[in-house]
């Protein structure tokens, strides 16, 4: 995949976003075997949200419809949208000028952090 992806191929953050979301997902899944033994009370706020985002990431993201026709364009879009679920200090994986590029949060105008 990797040779196929990015700049020149698809959009320039696809790799870095597929490497964050992917790493967010694995964290928030292990923390559901940590739900199971001491609750979700009992989880940091970052704990939490990254459980969040696991849901939100096989809700929304691996879920498709079957009827669903996502172009990469929308896909990568997604991806932008689950990942403000998090704080941006949590995008250790994503640059920051594609960060200011993408992210909702800052491609709207919104005050930035």
């Amino acid at each position: 995949m990797n040779l196929g992806i990015g700049k020149g191929h698809t959009r320039e953050d696809h790799k870095k976003v597929s490497d964050q979301m992917y790493a967010g997902y694995a964290e928030g899944n292990d923390l559901r075997g940590l739900v199971a033994i001491v609750g979700k009370d009992a989880l940091s706020e970052r704990d939490r949200l990254l459980l969040e985002f696991a849901d939100l990431f096989e809700n929304r993201f691996v879920r498709q419809g079957y009827d669903e026709d996502r172009t990469i364009e929308d896909t990568l879009n997604l991806g932008w949208e689950l990942l403000a679920t998090l704080p941006v200090d949590q995008l250790t994986r994503i640059d920051r000028d594609l960060i200011n590029k993408y992210h909702p949060k800052f491609k709207t105008g919104v005050k930035k952090e």
